[in-house]
């Protein structure tokens, strides 16, 4: 009895390098960030960092304010499906009055589906307390609302009852290598390849809705 021949590749790679290159948060100074990666469950992480924490920027006055960290990025993923395409999730904390590490911004952005080179700027948002009493205890206390699972920031469940209010923004360069997407019949190709953030959520959901 013959033995089945193993069928080709079932898996697509997808590489991802760059960094997070600035931030601009007028009201802040001496920030840092941490950034995850999430992503579906027919995802894996096969090499790189899915996480990392940069060091504190302090802002150049010569440059707009600007908080600089260029903080590489560089992770590998593969899967046998596109649904669940990951989402780069940054949060940004700094000092308050009171010396406290407070968060000053969350905020995620679709990695580009596209090969090559991209630069997204992501808006980043603070939750609020629901009430002033709770905001004036929270600022006491040093103790503002944050989320403790970054996951929610991209998955958005449950994010309809949060206050939630925009606060600054985050400059982000990535690098794309994908492979054998196209042997699983796959195209990626974009008639937009210098779309801002918020065209690049509504294409992916676009190229979502095509996987």
């Amino acid at each position: 009895m013959a033995t089945a021949v193993p069928s080709a590749s079932t898996v697509f790679m997808l590489m991802i390098s760059g960094q997070v290159e600035s931030g601009l948060f007028p009201e802040f100074d001496d920030l840092y960030l941490k950034y995850c990666f999430v992503f579906g469950n027919d995802w894996a992480p096969t090499a790189g960092l899915e996480e990392g924490i940069s060091q504190i920027s302090t802002k150049n006055q010569g440059s707009q304010e600007l908080l600089v960290w260029n903080f590489p990025l560089d992770v590998t993923f593969k899967s046998t499906n596109p649904f669940g395409w990951p989402q780069l999730v940054l949060s940004v904390y700094g000092p308050d009055v009171f010396g406290n590490d407070v968060v000053r911004g969350y905020g995620a952005v679709h990695i580009p589906i596209t090969p090559g080179r991209h630069t997204r700027t992501i808006p980043m948002f603070v939750p609020e307390s629901s009430s002033l009493l709770q905001r004036l205890m929270s600022w006491l206390k040093g103790r503002r609302p944050e989320y403790t699972d970054l996951r929610v920031v991209a998955r958005g469940e449950g994010r309809e009852v949060t206050r939630v209010r925009s606060q600054g923004h985050v400059q982000v360069c990535f690098n794309i290598v994908t492979k054998d997407l196209k042997k699983l019949g796959y195209e990626t190709t974009s008639s937009f390849p210098h779309m801002s953030a918020e065209g690049f959520g509504s294409s992916a959901a676009g190229a979502a809705s095509l996987f």
